[in-house]
């Protein structure tokens, strides 16, 4: 999965999807590092692209839904509120606990959770 970002990045996208989400980055392919950007490592193998764009403008609507465990669900919105981050809170779907934060770029981003039993 990739989502756009201005060029110069990378710090930004180290800190809110490595630091505040928990995130392992991966290093790109030499190849493609010229072009900037970060990568990170999702569950299952599957990857997260920040990818350099340099006409950019924020996603609103479209976004990633980033599944998180559900014991840590509360402690992930607060550090993401303690760093300056809105956190809305969505009850949309019956039985997952989801909540919507931009990312530093102004991307829409979820993160959703089965609710506890």
């Amino acid at each position: 999965m990739q989502i756009a970002a201005p060029p110069g990045c990378e710090p930004a996208a180290r800190l809110f999807f490595g630091e505040l989400l928990g995130l392992a980055e991966l290093e790109k392919p030499e190849r493609l590092r010229a072009g900037g950007g970060a990568w990170f490592e999702l569950a299952d193998g599957r990857e997260l692209h920040i990818g350099v764009e340099q006409e950019f403008a924020p996603s609103l609507k479209a976004h990633p839904a980033l599944r998180a465990d559900p014991a840590e669900i509360d402690a992930l919105a607060a550090r993401l509120l303690d760093a300056g981050f809105a956190v809305r809170w969505d009850e949309a779907l019956p039985g997952v606990r989801r909540f919507f934060t931009p990312d530093p770029w102004g991307n829409r981003v979820e993160l959703l959770a089965a609710a506890p039993a």
